[in-house]
């Protein structure tokens, strides 16, 4: 077979290996006698409720290219990862599939074990909403106690447009807060989180004033770049941080932010903050 082919087949070959994966007895079909193991092109195909003959036509590269509605349910009737899902749609239409955005309920005890690592970088695990999930102790002597919040009030711009506190560490709070609504309009709308960003704005549209404003500009920027965070603290005075966003491998709907102090000797004050200091003796 030439390399051209090879190449056109890619989705077909890939189709047929995940249906031998499958159990047809598991799946609620005969398991008999059979030629080849797991599923027969007609059970995938009746799982999906496609044509068999289209599907069939697909393993064998022909028929062009399928829509996004039909590669979704090949994915559900060959009950497939994420990941697996994501690598179909580049196989079928050369992109991955619209993202689906899910509900964070917490990280997984290695992601929170990197997070203390980082001491005493301050750094956070964020959801494409921006509700904080998961902190290390510099993030909480340097930007606030998240934990002494209800999980639902723990959210970067309720907390940036309706606290006074974080308004009053901003050096200037106007430039940060339009900063981190057009970084968050393009997190969210990436996630394909409307319906939760939907409910955030209406409430913080009816709290604030000044979030109302700057919603109805409709600016964008990006998250990342060479971004400088400064604050006033209460204990140290003036600091500045090196601002970065990650993505988190296996977890689309998060992100690590970490704020790297400007300097060692900064790293050095935040450090003074988390080693408990010796008792006086009475």
């Amino acid at each position: 077979m030439s390399e051209h082919l090879t190449v056109e087949n890619r989705l077909g070959t890939y189709l047929r290996d995940r249906r031998t994966k499958l159990d047809p007895a598991a799946l609620g079909f005969p398991a008999g006698r059979r030629r080849t193991r797991g599923l027969r092109r007609e059970e995938v195909a009746q799982r999906a409720n496609i044509s068999a003959t289209w599907y069939t036509w697909l393993e064998q590269g022909r028929g062009g290219a399928p829509s996004a509605d039909v590669l979704n349910r090949i994915a559900r009737a060959l009950m497939l990862t994420d990941v697996e899902r994501e690598h179909l749609f580049l196989l079928g239409l050369g992109r991955p599939p619209e993202v689906r955005y899910r509900k964070s309920e917490g990280v997984t005890p290695r992601l929170q074990r990197i997070l203390n690592a980082l001491d005493p970088v301050p750094a956070v695990i964020r959801t494409a909403i921006w509700d904080v999930v998961a902190w290390n102790r510099a993030a909480t002597v340097m930007l606030g106690d998240y934990g002494a919040l209800p999980p639902q009030q723990r959210n970067v711009l309720r907390i940036l447009f309706l606290d006074p506190q974080a308004r009053a560490v901003q050096y200037d709070w106007e430039s940060v807060a339009r900063f981190v609504l057009g970084a968050f309009r393009v997190d969210a709308a990436r996630a394909g989180a409307g319906v939760e960003v939907e409910a955030l704005v209406d409430e913080l549209c009816r709290l604030s004033p000044e979030f109302r404003a700057m919603w109805a500009e409709n600016d964008v920027h990006g998250a990342h770049g060479d971004v400088v965070k400064r604050i006033r603290h209460p204990v140290l005075g003036p600091f500045a941080f090196e601002y970065s966003a990650f993505a988190i491998d296996g977890r689309p709907d998060l992100s690590l932010v970490v704020y790297n102090p400007a300097t060692p000797a900064d790293a050095e004050r935040i450090r003074s903050l988390l080693t408990p200091q010796p008792k006086a003796n009475p």
